[in-house]
């Protein structure tokens, strides 16, 4: 078409679309309604190619003097669209009569149709037509409504650009309609025409208003002027910046969020960026909005990654977020403020996050855990970075974990370990303050973590004879079977009187020194709860809790080593071992006794064993204190740096990404031959010009090719599977493999799963050894196993006679919407807890290493490995290892691996991989199957 499409409709069935005479009938007969369907499918017709030149002059005689609203507004829309001029070039004679109807519809006392006229206006691009059309646009600037004189203004301005001498005083008329205007849409109007027609008048104008009295839409539109202008006008910027940060007051919070992202993009002094960075929090605490919140947090982020250190001073305007009840913003607001934090005011944000804590402590909100374990990280990472705030935190989270829940307090475990690791001055002090807390813990989980830090850190003999006291009060009594035996014993005594008897009498009961034994069932019940709140390693213990008695052992037999590093004397070293020993003794007694409901695991007790011959071992002793003392400290201590060089990797990443090379090349875009770079954002220019999108290798796109039929099939079908981040796109190569044309073609698509089929393609006729393409969208919901199938259908010979081909099914690669992800250990247990679904899939592969399998799982499930260092070398015959992978559609799937490799044998274990819904788990299952199954290529040796 020479003209241009302003729009493409699509039409259901080409091969059943009506005639031109068809359409003539019933514009000529038909009722109002049925002119609105004709006038409807002509509109189709016209926008999809066919012009129908013959239908103009029945249209003007039948549908033009109709009263009908909708069938008029149909008719503009089909004087936008019909073909204006003759096959010589020249204006249609008809088209007089449709600008008469068009001049009596601009002075139509309906306010609506001439608004509707002067809509359609703006699109009528002949200079023959509008000419005899401006007297009456005219004269609707001067009309009593609104709604005509804000088209008017648009359509006045149309015409300017369609043939600048039909109006040449256009900019003229428009400013004295601005200066004379009060209504505020009509003015902003005006002004958007203005800025283009006059920019000198434009300027003055906004020089002259009062901005902060006039309306938003118009300081809308001053800044967009201003956003465009700046770049043809370098030198006005500083002009530009003062009078954005007089817009930059307005009570619009619309108008707010636009006047701090114009002025940040066209300003870098800090005094802007921290104007800038201010109105966005202002705008976060006002809204209610939540997604608004998230969003000028993140522009906040962006300024603060493009201008590093001008945002500090407002980090604790940020943490007034921190009111919301939202955990996302909440989240986000405390990540963004943790980047703005130096030494100046970690002290100031170290207090507040402080009392936020104490204050959650109390309080019995929904998500109020997560929050308060948010609160603990952001601690954390201050703790960690700033050593002049770590001692006042420890102690704090050291005096609240005993009010925390069990994950909020491993949190402060996690950081306690941390600290301790990275400042040795501060060891003393903490280890003697988590010795004063221990007594009040809860949990087996903050036990164990306690008790690793104790036997690693306690240094000196004071310390470690602190520890030792603390460990016996939790412990109680040892024996613990032979003490509980004797303890149940007693309760049983004082309960059933001094003869033992379990008979009931009616009588008091005489206690040997005289008095009277008051009888109460709750007497054993009570007794024991109190022996268990005294001693909660002893209650974890007998409650099954057999890993935490392993570490417990391991603990105590640093301790013992410690001293004896220390040259502890033989009188003060040798009870101490004794009593160790009785200890762990204990506790695999009690393990397999009866007093227990769960026996002790094979695990648990032969580690307990293992730490038993340790401290009796002599042969080996400087081998085995070398293992306890400094090889476990050593792996720690290399575990916190791979993180620090992991965020110190990070963070250059970033710092490069927004740092300029002094010797790189100066860009100016006002030089350039491409004017759609003059803007202010270099990536969308990027995104707008194409050049930023990756090119797709050719060989890459035959791999996704899938034949669909066969080919001795009348009909032959290849589909290419392009997948898109929420759709999939079949585009269909069809090829009649015949001599015949094939009839009312058609291809019916079906799913399995979560998939919908969004459009249907339309029929065609394909003629002899003729090929046909057509495209049809799948839109995919979850990364869920899917089948596509289908046939292709098309008319025989006679009427009634119809073939169809059975199309290959189509199975959707979910691999294609799960990507790698990481998490901390943390979230990832906390995830694994909460998901209900698991698949647990056996593993037998002939893989030579277990490094080799675990590269084809990670590369085969697209998951990632969150153990750091799960193979320590070749020599090493098991392996466990924590995948995390993360789906489009924001499912994550974790997964544990456990597998072994005996010599010469195969790969063995199994994979466990858990989900929130049944889909993913069962998928990722497949995979993890399929990848077990692989077999290695056969050598053939020559003989």
């Amino acid at each position: 078409m020479s003209e241009g499409c302003y729009t493409l409709v699509y039409e259901a069935n080409k091969a059943s679309s009506t005639s031109v005479n068809d359409f003539k009938a019933l514009l000529e007969k038909g009722k109002d309604e049925q002119k609105i369907d004709a006038m409807k499918k002509i509109l189709i017709t016209i926008l999809n190619g066919d012009s129908m030149p013959d239908l103009l002059m029945h249209i003007i005689r039948f549908v033009m003097p109709s009263k009908n609203k909708e069938l008029k507004k149909l008719l503009y829309f089909y004087w936008e669209v019909c073909p204006k001029l003759d096959n010589q070039g020249k204006m249609r004679h008809e088209m007089i009569l449709v600008c008469n109807a068009i001049q009596r519809d601009l002075q139509h006392p309906n306010e609506y149709i001439r608004g509707n006229t002067l809509r359609f206006l703006c699109k009528l691009k002949q200079p023959e037509l509008l000419e005899t059309l401006i007297p009456n646009v005219q004269q609707c600037l001067d009309h009593r409504n609104a709604y005509v004189r804000k088209n008017a203004v648009f359509a006045l301005f149309s015409i300017y650009q369609v043939s600048d001498h039909l109006i040449p005083d256009a900019a003229e008329m428009i400013h004295k309609f601005l200066e004379q205007e009060t209504d505020s849409t009509c003015k902003r109007n005006a002004f958007i025409c203005l800025g283009v027609l006059d920019r000198a008048s434009a300027v003055d104008f906004i020089i002259h208003s009062d901005i902060l009295s006039l309306d938003p839409l118009l300081q809308l539109a001053f800044l967009e002027f201003i956003k465009k202008d700046s770049v043809s006008n370098p030198h006005l910027i500083p002009s530009y910046g003062d009078l954005i940060a007089e817009i930059i007051e307005s009570t619009s919070s619309s108008v707010v969020y636009e006047a701090a992202t114009t002025l940040t993009a066209l300003s870098s002094s800090s005094k802007s960026i921290l104007l800038a960075g201010s109105k966005f929090i202002e705008l976060a605490v006002k809204e209610a909005d939540n997604n608004v919140k998230i969003i000028t947090l993140e522009r906040i982020n962006d300024l603060h990654k493009k201008n590093p250190g001008v945002l500090q001073s407002l980090s604790l305007d940020i943490l007034r977020i921190l009111s919301c009840q939202d955990i996302d913003v909440r989240k986000k607001a405390l990540n963004v403020t943790l980047q703005l934090i130096s030494s100046r005011n970690v002290e100031d944000v170290v207090k507040l996050l402080k009392k936020e804590l104490q204050r959650t402590s109390s309080l019995n909100e929904d998500k109020t855990a997560e929050y308060r374990q948010i609160l603990i990280n952001g601690i954390h990472q201050l703790a960690v970075k700033f050593v002049e705030v770590a001692t006042n935190v420890i102690d704090l989270l050291l005096e609240s974990m005993v009010d925390l829940n069990t994950t909020s307090a491993y949190e402060v475990i996690v950081l306690v370990k941390e600290v301790v690791e990275k400042f040795p001055h501060l060891r003393q002090p903490i280890i003697s303050k988590l010795v004063e807390v221990l007594p009040l813990l809860k949990s087996g989980k903050v036990f164990r973590g306690s008790l690793w830090i104790i036997g690693e850190y306690s240094l000196e003999a004071k310390l470690v004879q602190e520890a030792w006291k603390c460990i016996r009060e939790v412990i109680g009594e040892v024996p613990i079977l032979a003490s509980e035996k004797k303890h149940h014993s007693n309760g049983e005594e004082v309960a059933n009187g001094t003869n033992g008897s379990t008979e009931k009498k009616s009588g008091p009961i005489i206690l040997p020194d005289g008095t009277y034994a008051t009888e109460n069932a709750l007497t054993v019940e009570l007794v024991d709860s109190e022996n268990q709140d005294q001693y909660p390693i002893r209650k974890l213990i007998l409650e099954s809790d057999y890993y935490l008695a392993a570490v417990l052992s391991s603990t105590l037999v640093k301790l013992v080593l410690r001293l004896q590093s220390l040259g502890t004397p033989g009188k003060i070293l040798n009870p101490l071992r004794a009593e160790a020993l009785l200890i762990m003794v204990s506790i695999l007694r009690v393990g397999e006794s009866n007093i227990v409901e769960k026996k002790i695991d094979e695990d648990s007790a032969d580690r307990i064993l293992s730490n038993i011959r340790y401290l009796t071992d002599e042969d080996d002793a400087d081998l085995i204190l070398k293992g306890f003392l400094e090889e476990t400290k050593e792996a720690f201590e290399s575990q916190i740096k791979r993180v620090e060089s992991e965020k110190a990797e990070e963070l250059a990443k970033q710092f490069q990404s927004n740092a300029e090379q002094a010797d790189d090349s100066i860009v100016f875009r006002q030089f350039t031959s491409n004017k759609a770079t003059s803007t202010n954002d270099e990536d969308d220019v990027k995104l707008a010009t194409g050049s930023a999108v990756k090119r797709e290798d050719i060989s890459f796109k035959l791999d996704k090719v899938l034949q669909l039929t066969g080919y001795s099939d009348p009909i032959y079908a290849e589909a290419y599977i392009k997948v898109h981040q929420f759709d999939i796109v079949l585009d269909v190569l069809l090829v009649n493999q015949t001599t015949n044309t094939l009839r009312n073609l058609s291809v019916e698509f079906a799913v399995l799963g979560d998939l919908k089929v969004v459009d249907k393609p339309a029929t065609a006729n394909v003629g002899p050894h003729g090929f046909h393409r057509l495209q049809t969208t799948i839109k995919v919901s979850s990364a869920d196993t899917g089948v596509i199938f289908g046939n292709i259908v098309f008319d025989g010979q006679h009427s009634d006679d119809s073939t169809i081909v059975i199309l290959n099914d189509i199975n959707v690669d979910i691999m294609d919407y799960i990507k790698p992800a990481t998490c901390t250990e943390s979230q990832f247990r906390k995830m694994w807890n909460e998901f209900e679904w698991e698949n647990k899939i056996t593993v037998k592969s002939d893989m030579h290493t277990l490094k080799e399998y675990l590269d084809e799982l990670m590369k085969g499930t697209h998951m990632n490995c969150l153990t750091p260092g799960a193979i320590t070398g070749e020599e090493c015959k098991f392996l466990s290892a924590n995948l995390y992978s993360r789906s489009t559609f924001g499912e994550d799937g974790l997964a544990n691996l456990c597998i072994e490799k005996a010599s010469d044998g195969p790969i063995v274990g199994h994979v466990r991989i858990r989900s929130k819904g049944q889909g993913l788990a069962l998928s990722l299952g497949d995979k993890v199957a399929a990848i077990s199954r692989r077999k290695k290529g056969i050598t053939i040796a020559r003989v």
